[in-house]
């Protein structure tokens, strides 16, 4: 594997996820694989549990790991091909990616959309030029479209956790104060569609994903009728595709509660974090027996470890 940036990066999704719980089960069993190996871990935006996760699961490894947080630390990228470079960016893309290339075996990339264009943000133009110029393999930690390390790791904890050999997956949307970008949940969509399981998405009208991602679901506007015999759900805000990066009015009362998941089998609650308490999903939920968020960012570690074994095996 040379490239991991969603889904389609696969060529056995189910296979991916039993190695990322063998990894779970012995961690340190292929140390020699990284021996003498280097990731660079670029950030032009924050990040928790991915930065933690993949730096772990790299020295898992065996792997020396450099992490430059390239908004604070680098000089401001050039982005356009052509540019006359005579105003504030100091550097161009092309030479940025291919110098890190010099310096790194594996590069792992984070960029956020500006969710102001959607043509640009879904054309992934920044992650593809890293692709394009640093001429090793790279990871995506999170792009403008998708989160696919997050999505694994979201399908192992389903694969630890699951009671039926076909359970019943709902990604429901959840109110949130700021426009969010639809990366999740578009990962989401796009990993359970191609997994063994009965998926529903459900939102507000006005918030349907771009339909790439979602081909195979069920959706509807009917939270309730989602929920029912639900075995997980997924709690994620994301803002409007069609209005961009809109956040609509109304649409309060979408919050996770024990109440509405009286009508579930008992779901375990996921949510890929950080999560607003009380606002996305209440306290009562986050801190029940049914949630299993904190095991769900655990699971960041294994599915970044099978991704990252999976790339120096390619070296």
């Amino acid at each position: 594997m040379r490239l991991f940036s969603s889904v389609n990066d696969v060529q056995d999704v189910d296979a991916l996820a039993k190695e990322a719980l063998a990894l779970k089960a012995s961690p340190f069993a292929y140390q020699q694989l990284g021996k003498n190996k280097t990731i660079c871990l670029v950030f032009l935006n924050p990040s928790l549990r991915t930065r933690l996760s993949t730096q772990k699961a790299a020295q898992n490894l065996g792997m020396n790991v450099i992490v430059l947080n390239i908004d604070k630390e680098g000089w401001a990228l050039e982005l356009q091909d052509g540019a006359v470079m005579n105003g504030t960016s100091v550097e161009h893309i092309k030479d940025a990616a291919a110098v890190m290339g010099e310096y790194a075996d594996i590069i792992g990339l984070r960029s956020f959309p500006g969710l102001k264009d959607r043509d640009e943000d879904y054309s992934e133009a920044i992650f593809n030029k890293f692709v394009k110029y640093c001429n090793v393999p790279v990871v995506s930690l999170e792009s403008a479209t998708r989160h696919p390390l997050q999505s694994l790791a979201d399908l192992v904890t389903i694969e630890e956790f699951k009671t039926k050999l076909r359970p019943k997956v709902v990604l429901t949307w959840a109110p949130h104060i700021k426009a969010l970008p639809q990366a999740v949940p578009n990962s989401f969509a796009e990993w359970m569609c191609k997994a063994n399981v009965d998926f529903v998405i459900t939102h507000p009208e006005g918030y349907e994903l771009n339909r790439d991602f979602t081909q195979g679901a069920t959706i509807t506007n009917d939270q309730d009728e989602a929920l029912i015999d639900a075995d997980f759900v997924y709690v994620k805000n994301w803002s409007a595709y069609e209005l961009y990066g809109k956040v609509l009015p109304g649409n309060d009362d979408w919050m996770l509660t024990l109440d509405k998941l009286k009508a579930t089998n008992n779901a375990k609650v996921m949510h890929c974090l950080p999560v607003r308490r009380n606002v996305e999903l209440s306290d009562e939920v986050l801190d029940s027996e049914s949630s299993v968020v904190i095991h769900e960012a655990g699971n960041r570690v294994w599915a970044a470890q099978a991704v990252l074994k999976q790339m120096l095996e390619s070296l």
